[in-house]
């Protein structure tokens, strides 16, 4: 019986110099650009309006019926349904809204509101500090570092990340551990968070991955213009938050506490 002989491992002949003229280089640009983007973004940020008392008291009534509604099974069910039946009649009457008189009246337009203006007006800012240093370094390796093959990976990988990690380079029978210069730059834009997590810390502008991530908090999205940004009509928030705390069933966590401890001894 004739036996398969394996393949030969592939190997390609590479300067040296490319991991301090092409891998490094990349890296490096990657981390200061991240670092100047996080003190370019402080420096744009305008200094936060103190809200009215009114205006406090419309958003955390809101947050508080969210957290009632989310942590309830930790409370006994005389502490749930005195805080249900307090504030659902608050809600629907429209008693914490900072301007009871606008209520059924349409939402007013964000172009023409001041604080809607400045809102997008930092988004952009944002935008702009996030897209122009990409451009231009895209465009650097593009200019000087395009179709280089500058490392292998020391691990298998199937065929589907050949189009990943070979970005630029157009031969179809290169193994897919060879990653392209173009790759290595995607690589850092994706994988860099814990590195500016290290220098800047967690509360750090330098990574889209953050700017994306800030907005998954509910009391982070509120506070930031995501519940109640410009123009969202906070009447029809108290309303369904009612309806949602109208349904909820209670139950407890504390229900056969005592027989699940005792089962652990």
């Amino acid at each position: 019986m004739a036996v398969q002989a394996m393949p030969e491992p592939q190997t390609i002949q590479r300067d040296p110099a490319l991991f301090y003229w092409i891998l490094f280089p990349i890296t490096v640009v990657m981390i200061l650009t991240g670092i100047l983007r996080h003190y370019a973004t402080i420096l744009m940020q305008s200094t936060p309006k103190k809200a009215d008392l009114k205006t406090l008291r419309e958003q955390r009534t809101l947050l508080h019926g969210i957290s009632l509604r989310t942590a309830y099974p930790s409370l006994p069910p005389s502490s749930f349904h005195a805080r249900k039946s307090h504030l659902i009649p608050l809600y629907t009457s429209g008693a914490f809204l900072k301007d009871p008189s606008s209520r059924g009246k349409p939402a007013a337009n964000p172009m023409t509101d001041p604080a809607g203006m400045e809102a997008m007006m930092g988004m952009m800012k944002g935008n702009m500090a996030m897209m122009i240093p990409q451009t231009v370094i895209m465009g650097w390796i593009n200019a000087f570092f395009s179709g280089f093959v500058i490392l292998k990976l020391p691990f298998p990988l199937t065929i589907r990340f050949k189009s990943m990690l070979q970005s630029g380079v157009g031969t179809r029978d290169l193994d897919v551990r060879w990653v392209s210069s173009l790759s290595w730059y995607f690589l850092n834009l994706f994988g860099l968070q814990s590195v500016f997590t290290f220098i800047l810390g967690d509360d750090n502008a330098a990574s889209q991955t953050t700017q994306q991530m800030a907005q998954m908090n509910p009391s982070a999205s509120a506070t930031q213009g995501g519940m109640f940004a410009p123009g969202a009509d906070v009447d029809k928030l108290y309303q369904s938050e009612a309806e949602n705390l109208e349904v909820v069933g209670y139950w407890s966590v504390f229900e056969g506490v005592e027989g699940r401890c005792l089962r652990l001894l």
